[in-house]
């Protein structure tokens, strides 16, 4: 290898480990100040949200995950085999003003768990590759996922964020900017205690659902929000998603918290459906990869220039 060959490899060898750094998920390079109970954010604050439309409407939010994909509800997509109505903005801010840092995508194709019916079913999740890359930014980031270890216990303050209605059947108004609210996680036992209390629904908290809310209420996701992340800080400040907006009994209603499809349960469904996507909680397998990446540039390096 010449010289120049060498030197350029060395080059790309560094600047794809600075790049893969720009990329790492759960970490919003914009930080704010997050403010309790369904208040507007700033610009930035999180950058994996994405806006699903249908036929120009609004109807359900999502997550990035990687370049290609977003994770986002099975039931915001009635009927899967049509995706001509859809798109999916990254970088939104505001559903009806200008958005200067977002893009437009379509979506490619979609996977559903297999069995999916409805959400009160379980399985309420949705991959969705699509048909060209996000450009990462400080406006764009992805999310992280959870492995199946990972753990979300009861109590445990956690965000959901969307556009969702802010009452029941009141929708956004102004300008719709992004919302956020803070919920703690409830325990499955402790969930299915508060639905059992209903007069009319049965609800069952099934293995792959996770609830997050109070049980008097007052704060809560809403019609709208479908489809959108229960993110968790964890103890490092890493930003992980718990779970993706599925059903609930109306909106902050006593006794009955928001019903989330539980991700700890479909971390092998994504790690066999989106190629190179990495869950949190594994040994530290993206610093592990950076390390030897870095190892390896820095022996190329010395082994060059003692030449």
């Amino acid at each position: 290898m010449s010289p120049k060959s060498q030197f350029r490899a060395i080059f790309l060898c560094v600047t794809g480990i600075l790049a893969s750094y720009a990329q790492e998920c759960g970490r919003p390079p914009i930080v704010e100040n997050r403010i309790v109970g369904g208040m507007d954010v700033i610009d930035g604050a999180w950058p994996w949200q994405v806006d699903i439309q249908f036929e120009n409407s609004h109807i359900c939010g999502g997550s990035i995950i990687s370049q290609y994909w977003v994770l986002s509800a099975a039931h915001c997509f009635p009927n899967p085999s049509d995706l001509s109505g859809y798109i999916i903005y990254v970088g939104r801010y505001q559903l009806n003003a200008l958005n200067q840092h977002e893009s437009t995508h379509r979506v490619n194709r979609l996977v559903i768990p297999s069995g999916y019916t409805e959400p009160y079913n379980g399985k309420d999740l949705v991959l969705m590759e699509l048909t060209s890359p996000v450009t990462w930014s400080d406006y764009v980031q992805p999310i992280c996922l959870p492995n199946s270890g990972t753990l979300f216990p009861e109590g445990m303050r956690c965000f959901v964020t969307g556009w969702g209605n802010i009452r029941d059947n009141v929708p956004l108004p102004g300008v719709g900017t992004l919302q956020e609210v803070e919920v703690p996680i409830i325990s499955q036992s402790s969930c299915q205690e508060m639905y059992e209390t209903h007069p009319t629904e049965q609800v069952d908290i099934l293995y792959d659902m996770i609830c997050a809310g109070y049980e008097t209420g007052g704060k809560d996701s809403c019609q709208g929000d479908s489809g959108g992340p229960l993110v968790c800080k964890m103890v490092n400040g890493t930003w992980v998603q718990a779970g993706v907006v599925s059903f609930g009994l109306g909106c902050a209603q006593e006794n009955q918290p928001g019903v989330y499809a539980r991700l700890t349960s479909y971390s092998s469904f994504i790690s066999d459906t989106v190629p190179g996507i990495r869950l949190y909680g594994r040994a530290t397998p993206i610093w592990c990869g950076r390390a030897a990446m870095l190892v390896s540039c820095l022996s190329f390096l010395l082994i060059w220039l003692q030449r």
